[in-house]
């Protein structure tokens, strides 16, 4: 059943020969068919590795990418990628320069993440190929909008849900079956901060929670039924750091009563993420809830006893059989990684099966 009781959110740390391969054809060093060549060998590997871990849907641990969402959302027609801005701020921390900007009519007419998911879906075998892709949301609150391309807003919505769904549509006929959309736009309601920042865009929270409600149940009004949409909530992660805090109780009616996805990936790891009473608005059976109570940020595994304690009281809100475990967030958001090793990513990884053994089987 996808998602699966222990399931996790996509990316993987970049193996340095990788890395390597990355900054010399930045350099003009190698083309881009031995790039190619790398990122296909490593990928291969991190299949194997997940499933040699007990990862049940394995993805492509994201090695194609330098961020996990500007490379997706650059590659949309009247999209694109660009350096000369400041990435994201992020807590006591700068990123490298990058960011998004429209340049002409949002739209989607093929796109190298269909090509990247066919290569996944061949090598996976007897897994589940999941795929990860950012949030519509994303393309609203994440870029740098001209606004002599779009004076109308409602038009840049209506294009990117079209966009959005023929998307999805590309993927499902590539041979998906397990598709999650990436999202850190909701951790702007999540705190008096994030509704400051709305507020000098000239957006209020209160509406901009519809608007981000009407993204993604509109993207997925086409979606075919076999195919399971699960969507991660994420406070930020670079470089084992974050760029926002604050509970889920703002949005929590929405995000858990109002949602047309399969399952929910949130972040439970730590105080800034809350507690469980906001779980009370979930009002499906069919909906899966994925708690992300072990950390991506660091190595150092948690108290067993303590997670399934955690486990029990998020219990208490929603039915066992409709929870499942997994990481916070992905290891590698960013080819920069978090801090930590590979073997303690692939411990924690077994961590989370070996628990989510003991609490469902």
């Amino acid at each position: 059943m996808i998602p699966f009781s222990n399931d996790h959110v996509g990316s993987f740390l970049r193996p340095a020969n990788l890395s390597q391969a990355r900054e010399q054809y930045k350099s003009g060093n190698i083309t881009y068919e031995e790039l190619r060549a790398v990122e296909d060998k490593e990928i291969i590997r991190i299949i194997e590795k997940q499933k040699e871990n007990g990862v049940f849907a394995v993805t492509d641990g994201e090695f194609r990418r330098s961020w996990w969402h500007f490379d997706f959302l650059g590659g949309l027609d009247g999209v694109e990628l660009y350096e000369e801005i400041d990435g994201p701020k992020f807590h006591n921390m700068k990123t490298r320069k990058g960011g998004i900007r429209v340049v002409g009519k949002v739209d989607f007419s093929s796109h190298p993440f269909v090509e990247h998911f066919e290569f996944l879906k061949k090598h996976a075998g007897d897994a589940v190929a999941k795929q990860t892709i950012p949030s519509p949301n994303m393309l609203l609150y994440r870029l740098e909008n001209d606004a002599n391309i779009y004076k109308d807003r409602e038009q840049f919505l209506q294009d990117t849900i079209a966009a959005y769904q023929k998307a999805i549509q590309a993927f499902y006929d590539a041979g998906c079956r397990y598709l999650q959309l990436d999202d850190t736009a909701w951790a702007d309601l999540f705190s008096e901060a994030g509704h400051d920042k709305l507020r000098a865009k000239g957006l209020e929270p209160a509406e901009e929670l519809k608007t981000m409600q009407r993204m993604i149940n509109e993207s997925l009004s086409r979606k075919p039924a076999d195919l399971v949409v699960t969507m991660h909530i994420c406070r930020g992660n670079y470089k084992s750091n974050y760029f926002s805090t604050g509970g889920y109780d703002y949005a929590s009616e929405v995000i858990f009563g109002g949602l047309n996805v399969d399952g929910l990936f949130l972040e439970f790891d730590d105080e800034r993420s809350g507690g469980f009473e906001p779980l009370k608005y979930v009002n499906r059976k069919d909906l899966k809830i994925v708690l992300g109570l072990l950390t991506s940020k660091s190595g150092e595994l948690e108290d067993k006893e303590q997670i399934k304690a955690r486990i029990a009281e998020a219990a208490t809100y929603v039915p066992l059989e409709q929870l499942c475990l997994s990481p916070q967030c992905g290891f590698s958001s960013t080819e920069e990684g978090n801090i930590l090793t590979e073997a303690q990513q692939w411990r924690k990884l077994r961590f989370v099966k070996e628990i989510a053994e003991e609490v469902w089987n």
